[in-house]
């Protein structure tokens, strides 16, 4: 599967919100990675590891894993003869003791977890290399009692140490120093005593000046008569350092020969963190263990997209023994293109081995690509046009599908003109059928819906919409074809039920009885506010500053501050910053002050809906339509306003 699907599905999110929860480097790589699999036996077992994993975390939310990304390197690092520092020992046996912990751990885990726990179980016994770095090492540097040699020489440091801090007191505090004395106090430069001397009398104190204050009035002195027993202490720290060298030396030519203990216990630990990530992510999406299907047999039961708030109307399908294409239909923001997504998202989590947001019991099929084409995409480097750039990605689809392919469409056959787009849409599918490929697609044409309805092996599906608060609830119908509602949305929005009756004519040939159903109707704003607020994921058009004048567009609802009163906007804004604005069947011209967005255009009607339907009178369309065709001489066309 190409990283064109898993972006636009989002598989990828999930990836990414997966790596977060992992420990090491390591692992977030290894999820990152993660791809959709046909093999079953792969993903039998990730999804077995995952769901012990589970309950592991309900029984324990803490699971001993150790961060291991710089333990390889010091192993390599010692395997080339160069020392380990003491402070990396002192990572190497928290690791050691993680994984004793970790094996402590799993053993009680097992009965809940048995495949999961045996991982542990191949960690072998750490305890002898984990006791001798112990001995050695404490709180990141070398033990006074690593050896009995360096146990001498930091007794005779911390001797000397005492006695040259009493000498250098017994200096401040007599007579020879007192009149060059800045003060009394004894501090330290570079890890060696010194006496703070005026600046003046530099030259009446031997030693060496380690410093100088910031206002440059005092020199601090390390005095000539504590010479002798810095001398002393400069060897013996020789001496030290020579015997941790040593130790480390000793410590790190053991490392090498436990190289392989220490790998597969890294592998392990690995193992763990890139499983528990999973299981983490699984467990946050009340996610469950599907059953996969052979035969490309799919039943979603309350299905979600995990990037939905869990609050989302869950999604249910079912179909594959007798149909093996979809085709949905229903208003703009209805829920289409939501519903794609988990239908593409989930079936390629279940092929990575994870978990899906869906009920137990819930089916999915294994398959080999799964392709979408799925938005509003445009090459800008191609300089194609979108409904172009969507159809070189069809193309791409018609070639490379077969019986073993997922092809969801997402307003097949769009961006062109309606009737060859449909007759597009339709070649396309039969098409794809005829390949074996599993189909789900969804439009706005009629035609589509008869087709489906009528061919073997089709089957259409709506997204509901509630005519009684006009808004869409999220459900996918099976078995029935939807209405994109436009005309209800227009009557709600303030067009007068005799204009939409017209609308309704012109497209269908008969009578909506719009007239009859909503002339003593109130036209309430409130229920397509609600619409919108549960449409947040659909795409939005920002609204626009021009200087200090609000931009609208074309189709947008406003409403008229003054009255109250409700509105689509014609055209505009002038100079002045006026609009026109239909309101009620009327144009009347408002300043763009007395006017507030309700709702975008955008939320409302489809990318390529006519506006004229709305706005103009069916002889000046007739008329309009005729000229497009061919000139037709004596007759001009004047725009109405």
């Amino acid at each position: 599967m190409n990283e064109q699907t898993l972006e636009a599905i989002g598989f990828n999110t999930v990836i990414q919100e997966i790596a977060e929860y992992a420990r090491t480097e390591r692992a977030k790589a290894t999820i990152v990675s993660t791809k959709p699999t046909m093999n079953e036996k792969r993903i039998q077992q990730s999804m077995q590891e995952i769901e012990e994993a589970i309950r592991i975390l309900e029984i324990s939310s803490s699971v001993p894993i150790h961060t291991v990304d710089d333990i390889e390197r010091m192993i390599t690092q010692a395997k080339k003869g160069l020392f380990i520092r003491a402070d990396q020992f002192t990572r190497v046996l928290s690791f050691l003791d993680h994984c004793s912990k970790l094996k402590r751990f799993m053993k009680d885990k097992e009965y809940a977890a048995p495949t999961v726990s045996s991982y542990a179980f191949s960690i072998d016994d750490v305890t002898a290399l984990e006791e001798q770095i112990s001995v050695a090492i404490r709180h990141g540097h070398v033990d006074d009692y690593a050896s009995k040699d360096l146990s001498y020489l930091r007794r005779q440091l911390y001797a000397l140490s005492d006695r040259l801090k009493a000498r250098v007191q017994q200096l401040a505090r007599g007579n020879k120093y007192t009149s060059y004395l800045q003060d009394t106090t004894v501090s330290e430069r570079s890890g060696r005593y010194v006496l703070p001397i005026k600046k003046e009398y530099r030259s009446k104190v031997q030693g060496t000046v380690l410093d100088t204050s910031a206002s440059g009035s005092t020199v601090f002195i390390e005095p000539a008569e504590l010479g002798d027993i810095q001398e002393e202490i400069n060897l013996y720290k020789v001496a030290e350092e020579s015997e941790v060298e040593r130790i480390l030396f000793e410590l790190t030519e053991v490392l090498p020969s436990y190289e392989h203990t220490i790998h597969t216990a890294m592998e392990v630990m690995h193992s763990y963190d890139v499983i528990f990530s999973k299981a983490k992510y699984c467990r946050e999406i009340e996610a469950t263990r599907p059953v996969l299907s052979n035969d490309k047999t799919m039943d979603l039961m309350n299905a979600r997209h995990p990037a939905l708030s869990k609050s989302a109307v869950p999604l249910s399908v079912s179909f594959g023994e007798r149909e093996r294409a979809l085709v949905i239909t229903g208003p703009n923001t209805g829920g289409k293109t939501v519903t794609l997504k988990t239908v593409g998202l989930l079936t390629v989590m279940a092929q990575a081995g994870l978990l899906i947001p869906a009920d137990a019991g819930s089916r999915t099929g294994i398959f080999q690509n799964v392709f979408v084409d799925i938005g509003d995409r445009q090459s800008i480097e191609d300089n194609l046009s979108t409904f172009s750039s969507r159809l070189v990605s069809i193309i791409q689809i018609l070639e490379e599908a077969n019986e073993h392919s997922l092809v969801l469409l997402d307003e097949l056959g769009s961006g062109t003109d309606p009737g060859e787009g449909m007759g597009l849409a339709i070649t396309i599918l039969k098409q794809l059928y005829k390949k074996g490929a599993t189909l789900f697609a969804t439009t706005h044409y009629s035609e589509m819906k008869s087709f489906a309805e009528k061919t073997e092996g089709f089957m259409n599906g709506s997204m509901e919409f509630d005519l009684h608060s006009l808004k869409p609830t999220y459900r996918l119908i099976l078995g029935e074809s939807g209405k994109s509602q436009a005309f209800e949305i227009a009557i709600k929005l303030g067009l007068h039920p005799a204009l939409v009756e017209e609308a309704h004519n012109i497209t269908y040939g008969e009578s909506g009885a719009y007239k009859e159903r909503f002339s003593e109707k109130e036209l309430k704003k409130e229920s397509l506010k609600r619409q919108v607020a549960v449409n947040r994921y659909a795409h939005h058009k920002k609204k626009k500053v021009a200087g200090d004048i609000a931009i609208f567009n074309q189709g947008d609802n406003v409403t008229i501050q003054a009255s109250n009163e409700m509105g689509i906007v014609y055209t505009g804004p002038d100079e002045r910053g006026n609009y026109v604005v239909q309101v009620k069947g009327e144009k009347k011209t408002f300043n763009h002050k007395r006017l507030t967005l309700s709702i975008p255009a955008s939320e409302l009607y489809p990318d390529d809906y006519d506006f004229d339907i709305i706005f103009k009178s069916k002889t000046y369309r007739k008329i309009k339509k005729d000229q497009a065709r061919k000139h037709v001489e004596g007759i001009w066309l004047e725009d109405e306003e």
